[in-house]
């Protein structure tokens, strides 16, 4: 029978196992005394021997191989090697016991299944569930040496009632050379497909039912025939016991109290009795016959299943389910909570303690929150903050930390990376490609800033990168745009009529700015099919010499027709510019091109036209060529 000892440690209290220590049935001073005694009687006879019977030259050589035996005995894997291994075995122990079949369900389903109170369906009822407990006894019986001493032969199955005599001859006539557990099972089935023609059974779903419980039923069966087939690994179990083994045996010797006048380190004390020694064999050779004990709990331990038990509890409840109990009812009546909403059983004075603990609601019932926080905000309100913070990314301030500290930005490399952050810092905070910057919005950016782009949009737009300050480095590209272009193909790049030609452009009237805006038009018409072989200037010969010169107007296909605004500084060079491929789209009409507002200053508009037209343009900061089509 297995110790039970629940009740004695339902209550934690002051030394509450401390009770435990005094049992002895399925304790582990029944388990291990004799090889505990064992292995003192051994460790007496050697040291008596070395005290004794031994000369002084035998004395020394023995106290050198002591010193060696204690000084390599830790490189043995005790407890790595054990505490796995249990382990392992506590957890297959406990597998087997749910494995274990149990008729509760079968035994529900088939008395509520099964219908008819007649002597007919009464038989029907309790053969099918004998059939299901014959099954259990005989993998049982295969699997467990209690149960096979109770039934050794078929006869004694027979004379328990399991089987009746025409059913053995029955079974022993199906010849197999494997265990036929499963044979019962194979009539509960058939007599459950008899009792569905006959309409015991009414309907198809109560069959299915029945079937389902008794193949799991069946399932676990089989589950105990594997595990008593498929046991732990026997390499496994010889590395534990040999490891075991081995290190007590080396320290019958490497523990033995040596001679203090020898002056060896750690023999100052010369003891007769190894306390701590004897502890350590204890523990380590306790834990191993726990494992000796759980690896096959279906024998005769104190601590092992109690699987004849088992068998008697399992075939009285099934027998008495479906036959006394089915359409067995008590009679019905209201409960006394009849005509109460709240209805609270009563309490004895032990548990009245439990009426003044007030009703768990959940862990955040009583949580706090300042009332400031809970009033709901907007949505606009929301979608705002969200648009702030995400400006200001924890990521980015990490990158432009790092741009902080790298080399002298003179170099291109050192440019192209700053001017990337710079973009993508842009993206973040103005996300829609149809803003355009001012004067005064460029001058927030500052040193390296640019305008707005549609970059990872599904627009095609062109961004371009502007330095307000007069540079002293070389210029990284200089590009003509639109009426500028016939310029410098007439010969020079005259400073004076560029800062002429702006401020001229102040007093124009809204009919002059229409006109010169077609006669651009045109001017890029032909520049388009006219284009140059490269659209890369001589570089400037002095390092003070700075570049103002004024793009007009210049066309890019584009998905959606719109005009961009833009107000660079009068001394201020182009330092990047990059577009990406458009898509063909054809428009039906161009959208006017809106007028530049009054009193702004040192004005120039990219245009976008409706025609699409193979163009070629040159990517500044690869040096790759992109076909627009």
């Amino acid at each position: 029978m297995t110790v039970t000892y629940t009740a004695r440690v339902a209550n934690a209290r002051f030394c509450g196992f401390s009770k435990l220590l005094l049992a002895w049935k399925g304790s582990i001073y029944k388990v291990l005394y004799k090889e505990f005694l064992a292995f003192f009687a051994m460790y007496t006879a050697i040291s008596i021997t070395y005290r004794f019977g031994l000369y002084d030259y035998q004395k020394r050589y023995f106290e050198k191989l002591a010193i060696y035996c204690n000084h390599y005995a830790s490189l043995i894997p005790m407890s790595f090697v054990l505490g796995f291994y249990v382990t392992l075995v506590v957890n297959r122990w406990w597998s087997q016991y749910t494995s274990i079949p149990l008729p509760d369900r079968l035994m529900c389903v088939l008395s509520g299944g099964l219908q008819g109170t007649d002597e007919r369906g009464r038989l029907l009822r309790r053969t099918m569930m004998r059939y299901a407990s014959l099954s259990a006894l005989l993998i049982l019986r295969s699997v467990s040496t209690a149960v096979f001493k109770r039934f050794p032969t078929m006869d004694h199955v027979v004379e328990a009632g399991f089987m009746s005599r025409e059913e053995r001859k029955k079974f022993e006539g199906l010849y197999s050379p494997y265990n036929k557990y499963w044979i019962p099972c194979v009539w509960f089935t058939n007599l459950a497909a008899v009792a569905r023609c006959e309409g015991r059974i009414k309907d198809d779903h109560t069959l299915k039912l029945l079937l389902e419980e008794l193949n799991a039923f069946r399932g676990k069966c089989s589950m105990l025939f594997h595990y008593d087939m498929i046991s732990v690994p026997l390499v496994y179990t010889q590395v534990v016991t040999l490891a075991v083994y081995s290190f007590f045996l080396v320290c019958l010797i490497g523990r033995q109290f040596l001679d203090p006048s020898q002056g060896y380190p750690g023999h100052d004390l010369d003891l007769y009795v190894p306390i701590f020694t004897l502890l350590q064999f204890f523990f380590y050779a306790g834990w191993l016959k726990v494992a000796e004990q759980l690896i096959n709990p279906f024998g005769e331990d104190d601590d092992d299943f109690e699987t004849n038990w088992l068998i008697d509890r399992n075939f009285q409840v099934s027998m008495m389910a479906v036959d006394e109990m089915c359409g067995d009812l008590p009679m019905m009546e209201r409960d006394r909570y009849w005509n109460d909403s709240n209805p609270r059983p009563p309490y004895t004075a032990a548990t009245l303690f439990v009426l003044r603990k007030p009703s768990f609601q959940g862990s955040t019932f009583d949580m706090a929150i300042p009332k400031e926080e809970m009033h709901f905000q907007p949505l606009e309100n929301i979608a705002e903050n969200q648009e702030e913070s995400g400006g200001h990314h924890p990521n980015m301030a990490l990158f432009n930390r790092l741009l902080n500290v790298a080399p002298s930005p003179s170099g291109f490399m050192g440019g192209a990376l700053r001017r990337t952050s710079a973009q993508l810092q842009r993206l973040r905070r103005s996300p829609s490609i149809d803003l355009c910057t001012s004067d005064d919005e460029s001058g927030k950016i500052g040193k390296g800033g640019s305008l707005p782009s549609g970059l990872g949009q599904d627009t095609q737009s062109t961004v371009c990168s502007f330095r307000e300050e007069k540079s002293a480095r070389t210029l990284l590209l200089e590009v003509q745009f639109g009426a500028e272009q016939q310029e410098r193909r007439g010969g020079g790049y005259p400073a004076a009529n560029e800062k002429k030609g702006v401020r001229a452009s102040e007093g124009m009237s809204a009919e002059e700015w229409r006109r010169r805006e077609e006669r651009g038009r045109g001017e890029s018409t032909w520049g388009e099919t006219h284009a140059p072989a490269s659209l890369l200037p001589p570089p400037p010969q002095s390092s003070k010499q700075t570049s103002t010169q004024s793009a007009s107007s210049v066309s890019f296909p584009s998905c959606h027709p719109s005009a961009f605004l833009f107000h660079p500084p009068a001394h201020s060079s182009l330092e990047h510019c990059s577009s990406q491929p458009a898509i063909n789209q054809s428009r039906a009409a161009v959208p006017a091109i809106p007028k530049p507002p009054s009193g702004r200053n040192k004005m120039s508009f990219l245009t976008v036209p409706s025609y699409d037209e193979p163009q070629r343009f040159r990517s500044v900061s690869m040096g790759s060529e992109l076909t627009g089509s």
